[in-house]
């Protein structure tokens, strides 16, 4: 049996380092005003839905996994879009519309890794991923009057760990055996 790395796992890695970059821009810049936090909410969410819809191309086509990526990624593209075209209007819901893009994000994880239960072991990275992802959701919407600078940390918190635990299941990815079907969980060998 042949080992290989996984041929499309440094997308999932790309995903997990802006994630944790952007939390990062958060915490040495918590004073950071909501027009920027709306702006680099909508590239955030553009750039990984555009991730996840490339992934979703590379994703086998007996595989379900496609479908969710591809659903998560046009959700994180109309997110970004919305964003960029009505950034004050965006403003007055941001906290909504981050609420909603994270707890839908969120189910696909979910759903994404009792799907790949089958293929890989450690899929306990992308169910924590989803938990944390719906979590997030409904603590936003539990308080939608929250300042610009606690949603802000929040985020940055949220962004942080979302992205750690990417990394997580890239390197797991990197590492899975495809010598049995030629097709990897996320795309084509």
């Amino acid at each position: 049996m042949t080992v290989i790395h996984g041929p499309h796992w440094w997308v999932m890695a790309i995903r997990g380092v802006i994630a944790m970059l952007f939390g990062l821009m958060t915490f040495l810049n918590p004073g950071i005003t909501l027009a920027v936090l709306v702006l680099a909410f909508g590239t955030y969410a553009f750039i990984d839905g555009m991730l996840s819809i490339v992934a979703a191309w590379r994703a086998p086509d007996s595989g379900s996994r496609w479908g969710s990526l591809l659903l998560e990624g046009v959700v994180g593209i109309g997110a970004g879009i919305a964003t960029w075209m009505w950034p004050i209007l965006t403003a007055a819901v941001l906290v909504w519309i981050i609420a909603l893009w994270s707890i839908v994000t969120g189910v696909l994880e979910i759903v994404a890794a009792i799907r790949l239960r089958r293929l890989i072991t450690g899929e306990w990275a992308l169910i924590a991923m989803g938990t944390l992802s719906v979590l997030f959701g409904i603590v936003l919407m539990a308080a939608p009057a929250a300042g610009a600078l606690a949603l802000t940390l929040w985020f940055g918190v949220y962004a942080m760990l979302f992205g750690a635990l990417l990394l997580v299941l890239a390197f797991r990815m990197r590492h899975l055996d495809y010598s049995h079907s030629g097709r990897t969980a996320l795309g084509r060998a």
